[in-house]
């Protein structure tokens, strides 16, 4: 009767002393309550608890990748845009990630949701295909500054994809293509301008010695008498002309 009697009781001591054993990761800790009070931060490593008085929570310390769902949101100029990121973040004070916030992971999935649609709705679409870079510092710096009340590290954000609609998609390629015509024509432009002021410049050091201009000529008769064309205009000095004709403007001597 004696060993039937001690039976139970030593299995359910070893049922406690088992149960007090808890062996944390090197990337895990452990948040023990004591009476529901908390009491401190333990691990890694062989834990002991005191049984029914001692209770304790685990806390992964690797950084989590969060995958914010697409969220529907208006720009500054009114077009409507489908933008989705992802967020990395870290626990790195277990005893505020378990006090602080109930599931610190899903409160902190729902501040990246409204985060994202505030801060993206105050820029133009040219700005969120253009500036991610910046758009993803403004929005991991709100979100760190909001999570660190709740012993959160947020690392990094990234805007993985910014999808807007075909009749969108065509005004862009539109404005694109006008654009580009844009840049062309300003570059033909300059090109003339650039020509035009070389062509000034030659015509004053051409001007400064009539023998030049006359050089000129020449060369410019033997490209053309090099051409199979059957008619050559040659044009005559100015100086020689002009002699000329002040002569017939004479009036006859009586």
């Amino acid at each position: 009767m004696n060993l039937l009697f001690l039976s139970p009781a030593l299995i359910i001591v070893a049922l406690l002393f088992f149960s007090a054993i808890k062996i944390l990761r090197e990337y895990e800790r452990g948040v023990v309550f004591q009476l529901g009070r908390f009491w401190k931060v333990k691990g890694p490593g062989l834990i002991l608890l005191i049984p029914v008085i001692q209770q304790m929570v685990r806390v992964d310390l690797r950084t989590i990748v969060m995958d914010v769902p697409s969220q529907d949101l208006i720009t500054r100029d009114n077009v409507s845009v489908q933008v989705n990121a992802v967020v990395y973040f870290r626990v790195v004070d277990p005893e505020k990630a378990i006090i602080a916030v109930e599931h610190f992971y899903e409160a902190t999935s729902q501040l990246a949701q409204t985060t994202l649609r505030s801060v993206l709705g105050q820029h133009e679409l040219d700005e969120l295909l253009a500036e991610r870079d910046k758009l993803n510092h403004d929005v991991r710096t709100i979100l760190d500054s909001q999570t660190d009340a709740w012993g959160i590290k947020v690392a990094n954000v990234e805007i993985k994809h910014v999808d807007i609609n075909e009749t969108m998609v065509r005004a862009i390629a539109r404005q694109a293509e006008a654009e580009r015509v844009r840049r062309a024509k300003v570059i033909h432009a300059e090109g003339e301008q650039q020509a035009a002021e070389k062509l000034v410049e030659a015509a004053k050091l051409l001007s400064a010695d009539p023998r030049a201009i006359q050089l000129r000529y020449l060369q410019t008769l033997t490209e053309i008498a090099g051409d199979k064309s059957s008619t050559i205009v040659f044009p005559l000095p100015m100086d020689l002309v002009e002699p000329m004709l002040a002569r017939m403007k004479e009036p006859p001597r009586q």
